[in-house]
């Protein structure tokens, strides 16, 4: 079960780094429940919009500085560069993962500093 969990998060990190919805949303569970700073986030019906807004003005990219995976369990420390307000930025992140079968049901995301981009 590692390998699969290694394999999903490292598949998750490409396609929001990539921009690829398509495969982001399906490495997601129907009722995975997604928390970035104060915003949560339930089920596809509001992750879809969510990582779409998130992919198409933040032009993200991920890279995973490391990754701890224990069976259905991962805590990664990434970095992001994204823009915004028209300004290239670089975050430390923490993200906390819980799979079933393959897919993500849980993410917990901590950005140093602050997870608002306000």
């Amino acid at each position: 079960m590692t390998d699969q969990t290694t394999a999903a998060i490292r598949e998750h990190v490409r396609a929001f780094t990539e921009g690829d919805l398509q495969a982001l949303m399906a490495g997601l569970a129907d009722d995975t429940v997604w928390i970035t700073g104060r915003t949560t986030v339930r089920g596809r019906a509001e992750l879809e919009p969510f990582f779409k807004t998130a992919i198409e003005d933040l032009h993200p990219h991920l890279t995973i500085e490391n990754l701890l995976v224990q069976d259905s369990q991962a805590a990664a420390q990434l970095t992001e560069t994204l823009t915004w307000n028209g300004t290239e930025q670089t975050f430390p992140i923490a993200a906390f993962f819980s799979l079933h079968n393959g897919l993500i049901t849980t993410a917990k995301i901590y950005r140093e500093g602050t997870a608002e981009l306000d």
